[in-house]
């Protein structure tokens, strides 16, 4: 028999188990988001803007693909802690083939609508041409980040966040090493600059992609086929749009939110714009504890509220919290007491780090309003009330930080750090919102599974309920409070699975 190793995840898992590896995950993909800055900033200070400018539309793209990725993690989360395992190989696939074309299109649809942007976001001349090579190469090759984030999602799920840790560390050193050659190497003479540092990202990306897909089979966590979607999961997919839609809609409205505000930016000058570009790559840092955290327990908040144990899942939360909130603080402190000295990494422009050193003083208030928004936000999505964060997220961020920021950033003349100080009172107080929501428990019986909608999936995907015939995921033996994976492809070949819709303990043979 070959060793086995027990991923349990339940109330009583260690916030750390799961956030130390999502921790160092965030932190090596915020050095792949901002090496191509770091290393872009002793070429050209234009190219540093323009690929600030760029990575906005990025992010918005990003937050498009994530309509099926957070779906999918909530789904995925919530059936396997109701020990529904045998209809997670379907909604694998059907998760990753719907990215995957929704990929294709929005990655066409970007690069069609380029010279828009550019004029929408008012980019100077001199930034223009840099930000445009950028978003058609990498905009373009965005389809392989919709692949990757479900992938990371689902492996997330099932217990293996350091899949995601040692991916990321991977794809960095293929980055730099490529950003090197373009830039400074033996490529340099090519002339291609922003160009071949969007070549060195979408080619780390693309091995992303091959790595965790690799790991998904080696791990026999499932299987995708196409075989899998007929008849096609109608009523599956569309209770991942119905979860997806809100949850991009309120990661949208906030982008473009932000991008409204980096359009007043533009016009305060390019050293206005540049700070900004610098000190979002010294905050991208700071909020990476917070996040880890936030993301960690929305993988045991779904879980929790799989298994029907809301109220563990309640105090969990306010835990997270604790831990979370007065590191978050330290870390944006120590930002703003240093920036003075980071940013001289970047550039020697003294009015650049005068107005770059403004700006992370009123970070501290953005990040520990930002704490509050992603640990509530997060675990409401995970529970099922993806709807409230979205109304909060539109009115907060239009109503107060849209309208705080152009008040004082530029009817009053403050400048580039009136616009931060918008966002403070946007994150502040939308956080206080969210948390006062989830304090009442207005959350409770919002979860994805219950007894009717296993039982509708199964009319919808087996016709009559054939047990034995319903099973194809990978071995595992599965306890009545958490789920278990074997990383051993030599244990046995059948496990005991729970059907909450018969509740019968059947045996199954495995995939």
């Amino acid at each position: 028999m070959g060793k086995k190793k027990t991923i349990v995840i339940d109330e009583k898992t260690p916030l750390l188990f799961l956030a130390g590896p999502m921790f160092i995950e965030l932190f090596l993909n915020t050095m792949l988001n901002n090496v191509d800055t770091i290393m872009l900033s002793h070429y050209n200070d234009y190219a540093v803007g323009a690929i600030g400018n760029a990575n906005t539309i990025m992010f918005m793209m990003n937050i498009l693909f994530n309509v099926i990725a957070t779906a999918t993690s909530v789904v995925v989360a919530q059936y396997l802690g109701a020990k529904r395992h045998d209809k997670m190989n379907m909604i694998y696939t059907l998760a990753i083939a719907v990215n995957f074309v929704v990929g294709l299109i929005l990655s066409g649809t970007f690069c069609a609508a380029n010279p828009l942007i550019m004029k929408f976001l008012h980019v100077s001349p001199e930034m223009r041409p840099y930000s445009m090579a950028y978003i058609y190469i990498v905009g373009g090759g965005g389809f392989l980040l919709a692949v990757f984030n479900v992938m990371v999602q689902i492996m997330r799920c099932n217990g293996y966040t350091k899949i995601g840790m040692y991916v990321s560390f991977a794809i960095n050193i293929i980055n730099i090493v490529g950003n090197y050659l373009f830039l400074y190497g033996p490529l340099s003479g090519l002339g291609m600059g922003v160009e071949g540092v969007a070549i060195s990202t979408v080619f780390a990306r693309f091995v992303a992609v091959i790595v965790v897909i690799a790991f998904f089979y080696a791990t026999r966590t499932g299987k995708i086929s196409l075989k899998l979607l007929r008849p096609f999961p109608k009523r599956l997919l569309g209770k991942m749009i119905k979860i997806g839609l809100p949850t991009a809609g309120e990661n949208l409205t906030y982008n473009l939110y932000q991008t409204t505000l980096l359009s007043f930016v533009n016009g305060m000058g390019n050293d206005a714009v540049s700070a900004r570009a610098y000190c979002n790559t010294l905050i991208s840092f700071a909020m990476i504890f917070s996040n880890a955290c936030a993301m960690s327990t929305q993988i045991i908040t779904g879980h929790l509220v799989g298994a029907g144990k809301q109220d563990a899942a309640y105090k969990r939360v306010f835990r997270t919290l604790r831990t979370s909130m007065p590191i978050t603080i330290a870390l944006a402190s120590i930002n703003a007491i240093l920036c003075r000295y980071t940013l001289q990494l970047f550039t020697d422009n003294e009015n650049i780090i005068a107005l770059g050193t403004t700006i992370m003083i009123v970070d501290i208030f953005v990040e520990a309003g930002r704490c509050l928004n992603m640990t509530f936000v997060s675990s409401l999505k995970a529970a099922g009330a993806y709807v409230f964060p979205l109304l909060m997220g539109i009115l907060c961020n239009w109503g107060l930080g849209l309208t705080t920021g152009y008040a004082v950033g530029v009817l009053a003349g403050v400048g580039v750090w009136g616009i931060y100080a918008g966002t403070a009172t946007d994150e502040c107080i939308r956080g206080l919102i969210v948390m006062y929501y989830w304090y009442k428990k207005k959350w409770y019986g919002k979860s994805v599974v219950d007894r009717k909608d296993a039982l509708d999936l199964d009319d919808e995907a087996d016709g009559p309920l054939k047990v034995s015939e319903s099973v194809e995921t990978a071995e595992e033996s599965v306890s009545e409070s958490a789920f278990t994976v074997e990383e051993s492809p030599e244990e046995s070949d059948e496990f005991e699975c729970a059907i909450p819709a018969k509740r019968d303990l059947v045996k199954h043979k495995s995939c």
